[in-house]
């Protein structure tokens, strides 16, 4: 097992400016009145769970696509993938709920190709047309073997807010952390054609800890394959 460099703290900052609020405002109702504080406690709780951002250690092996956030797999299936010239694809899709770690991992070693963003509607993520309707970041990443992944944070039924940190002609590492969601989402990956999943429906994976795909060792040409 490997460790990716951990260059962020165990609370998300995404959540920094949320729990100082609650641990205020439950400070302040517990000197006004220690019953009346116990809902407010209870939130600042949940959003210290919910922000909690532990370090994973990676699985070693050749080709591996790391799950990029904790969940539920819901989607394990032949696609098209829209966001890299309506490629052919293996998608496999990762359903958070409110109880998960919402820190987002790269799948794998590679270049941004490109960052898209788009609004769109909050139907549980859970669903399978929450892939295209609801709003949305996709990543595109180019290996040095030349295959393409895409990465997409999905907004969920109670999610407000897609945080996407990388940037196109940025280069990331497999388990490197680059984006968070807000409270319920999904995150599916798109994988070249050849690709062998890992996982299956129901299962439960870890962001970086478990492995989804090995990839196809011969890389393919996806543009000529689109």
């Amino acid at each position: 097992m490997k460790t990716p460099p951990y260059p962020h703290p165990l609370i998300a900052r995404e959540g920094w400016a949320i729990m100082a609020g609650a641990l205020v405002v439950s400070l302040l109702v517990t000197w006004w009145s220690p019953w009346i504080s116990v809902p407010f406690w209870v939130f600042t709780l949940f959003a210290l769970q919910f922000f909690r951002d532990p370090p994973r250690e990676a699985p070693e092996g050749e080709g591996l696509v790391l799950c990029p956030a904790d969940g539920r797999i819901v989607c394990v299936e032949d696609a098209v993938d829209p966001y890299a010239g309506g490629r052919p694809a293996l998608k496999i899709s990762v359903f958070m709920n409110v109880f998960n770690v919402h820190s987002n991992r790269a799948p794998v070693d590679g270049d941004v190709q490109s960052i898209a963003y788009f609004p769109g509607k909050f139907f549980n993520a859970a669903l399978d047309k929450a892939s295209l309707e609801n709003e949305r970041n996709a990543m595109v990443l180019r290996t040095v073997e030349g295959q393409t992944v895409t990465a997409v944070q999905v907004a969920g039924l109670v999610a407000k807010r897609i945080l996407c940190h990388a940037r196109a002609g940025q280069s990331l590492y497999a388990g490197q952390r680059y984006g968070f969601i807000r409270f319920g989402s999904r995150v599916d990956v798109y994988l070249p054609v050849g690709t062998r999943p890992r996982v299956a429906l129901g299962d439960k994976v870890k962001a970086t800890r478990t492995a989804l795909a090995e990839l196809p060792v011969s890389p393919r040409d996806d543009a000529s394959a689109a």
